[in-house]
């Protein structure tokens, strides 16, 4: 193995996957493991789809790349038309930014806030409040809308604050209450803020319809995400729904805000987007948000040097194709349900504390005592361990320490691509039965 990659973890040993084939990834050891994460919840049609890499490989032979600033293609404009018609009404006539990804995507969506607010004449609003729990991106405008405690830890001195509140996490709640007497309490901390904060200063919102990798799946109680539009709107807040993992049919809908009817002003996207092909991420922009810098100064004060990139946005548009010729996302819902029945049998174990998710996005939380809810200290690391005992059963998985209170916490993270056989989620849930037994011995 070589030793020219600066790794996630100079503590852990790397297999080298060299072949991906529908849910199943290959090693150059010859191990076929089975992909039940879809690496960070990014595949959804499978991998090794030809007509992806056959889409790709023709537009990098007629075109590889342009800038934004000085052209537009023609994989880019349908692309963007494509993101555009599955989104809610308010997106209809709305406008497509292009990212690399999802922390490049939280970056965009602040400066447009910031922008607007701007053409609006209200340069006092700069705050873009988060939730406590939350993962929004690795890059520092990202980080610091995110409220997962370790990875924004090293980098406080360099975040701006602009504040965050509870997160609406029922099995943890953060208010010591219980759905649904406590009427989602959770969203109404949003005006406490808002009216807290120095006036008029909070700009925007920003949330997770679905909690992802921080939280592991956590779904929202009907009427949070409807409370926390409607605060938003008297407030004059914009809301931005980051749908980076559970946008793009995740969730069993185009995006999960549609589960509760909610429209938000920007939407995030990223990972299932391109379905791991190319590295894409975009912001959907509402009508509103758009005519405004449109009617106003006519330009955004932002780019990246490989916005729109011909070939990610070919890979995009081939990934929407093919999910449409072969209905993937109709698989979502049932798929979830079956997933949610298998793991439902993990309860047996006085180490698995809650089992939730939302299609095909599930999340398992590991405990000390299911009774009590306690979390595990996080120097067992047992989320790591069972991820490890996993993959000696063939399956990938997705770790996360943290979700009880930014450090203590473990959860098992699961997302497999939309394609997934009843059979595979068998597998799945055999495997971590095994593992969760082994690791938490």
């Amino acid at each position: 193995m070589s030793d020219a990659l600066f790794p996630r973890s100079f503590r852990k040993s790397y297999p080298r996957a060299v072949r991906g084939d529908g849910c199943y990834l290959y090693t150059a050891e010859g191990r076929k493991l089975l992909d039940a994460a879809g690496g960070a919840a990014v595949v959804t049609i499978g991998h090794g789809v030809a007509a992806v890499a056959e889409a790709m490989a023709e537009q990098a032979r007629r075109l590889a790349y342009v800038h934004s600033s000085q052209f537009h293609t023609e994989a880019a404009e349908q692309l963007a038309e494509r993101l555009r018609a599955l989104a809610p009404a308010n997106f209809r006539r709305g406008r497509v930014f292009f990212t690399s990804g999802g922390s490049e995507a939280t970056e965009t969506a602040i400066k447009l806030c910031r922008q607007y607010f701007l053409e609006r004449g209200q340069p006092q609003r700069t705050r873009v409040v988060g939730r406590r729990q939350s993962y929004h991106g690795a890059t520092l405008g990202a980080l610091a809308v995110t409220g997962n405690v370790r990875r924004r830890a090293p980098y406080l001195p360099l975040l701006a604050d602009w504040g965050h509140i509870a997160p609406c996490y029922c099995y943890r709640c953060p208010l010591g209450l219980t759905f649904p007497s406590c009427e989602v309490a959770c969203a109404d901390e949003l005006e406490k803020f808002v009216g807290g904060a120095e006036p008029g200063s909070v700009a925007a919102f920003i949330v997770e319809p679905v909690v992802g990798a921080t939280l592991g799946a956590v779904v929202p109680p009907d009427g949070y995400l409807q409370r926390i539009a409607e605060i938003c709107r008297r407030h004059g807040l914009l809301l931005i729904a980051d749908e980076v993992m559970s946008g793009m049919g995740r969730t069993g809908k185009n995006f999960g805000v549609e589960h509760w009817g909610v429209e938000p002003d920007l939407i995030l996207v990223g990972k299932g987007v391109a379905s791991g092909y190319a590295p894409l991420g975009a912001v959907l922009v509402s009508e509103q948000v758009a005519e405004t810098i449109a009617r106003g100064s006519g330009g955004f004060e932002h780019g990246f040097t490989y916005s729109a990139h011909p070939v990610a946005a070919a890979a995009g548009l081939a990934v929407l194709k093919h999910s449409e010729k072969t209905n993937l996302f109709a698989r979502v819902a049932p798929a979830g349900c079956e997933l949610a029945a298998a793991l439902g049998r993990l309860k047996s174990s006085p180490h698995v504390g809650d089992v939730r998710g939302l299609g095909l996005l599930a999340g398992v939380e590991l405990v000390a005592d299911a009774a009590t809810r306690a979390p595990f200290p996080p120097e067992r690391r047992v989320a790591e361990k069972v991820c490890e005992a996993a993959l000696e059963e063939d399956v990938v998985t997705y770790p996360i320490q943290g979700c009880a209170d930014g450090e203590r916490g473990d959860h098992i993270l699961l997302a497999p691509p939309f394609i997934i056989s009843s059979e595979e989620i068998e597998t799945i849930a055999r495997a971590l039965e095994r593992a969760i037994a082994r690791a938490t011995a």
